[in-house]
């Protein structure tokens, strides 16, 4: 891993568009979180079961930890994205394909980021809903669509990497 190339690599318009998306995203959630706080009851959801129910409840401050965590997720895997040389690939590095494989790579982490931050709004927004009595949870189709928003461009960008050129 010591001997992989370590290339400074210029954004597209795709990158682009997921990382500014990703601030977006970012602030409109943390926008939302707080524009809702002083209207929330006292207790609200603090978790969810698999079909999408509200199975345990806290104050209302709890609310803060899902724009919290999305921030930090968001933000540290912005950093590690600086960084390609250092994640693992399925294939050696070299000269030759660093550039492919790099590319592919930063671009997965940044889709990624983008959904974590779209998955911890939607709870976000559930939550305000759930608190106010105008929903009743997350609902059955939460979680499968959270599944395939990461697993199925999660699995094309891995079959694309084993894909690449050596």
């Amino acid at each position: 891993m010591n001997k992989r190339p370590r290339l400074k690599l210029e954004f597209s318009a795709t990158d682009k568009l997921f990382e500014i998306g990703g601030w977006v995203l970012i602030s409109i959630v943390w926008v939302l979180t707080l524009a809702y706080y002083p209207n929330l009851p006292d207790t609200i959801p603090t978790h969810y079961n698999g079909a999408g129910q509200a199975d345990r409840f806290g104050g209302k401050a709890t609310i803060l930890t899902l724009p919290l965590i999305a921030s930090i997720l968001f933000i540290a895997l912005t950093v590690l994205n600086r960084f390609p040389h250092v994640f693992n690939y399925p294939t050696s590095i070299t000269q030759e394909n660093a550039f492919k494989h790099y590319t592919n790579a930063t671009r997965m982490l940044r889709y990624l980021k983008l959904i974590i931050v779209f998955i911890f709004g939607l709870i976000t927004f559930k939550t305000i809903n759930y608190a106010n009595s105008e929903e009743d949870g997350l609902g059955v189709w939460f979680l499968p669509l959270t599944m395939g928003l990461i697993f199925i461009p999660l699995i094309y960008f891995l079959i694309k990497s084993f894909n690449l050129k050596q």
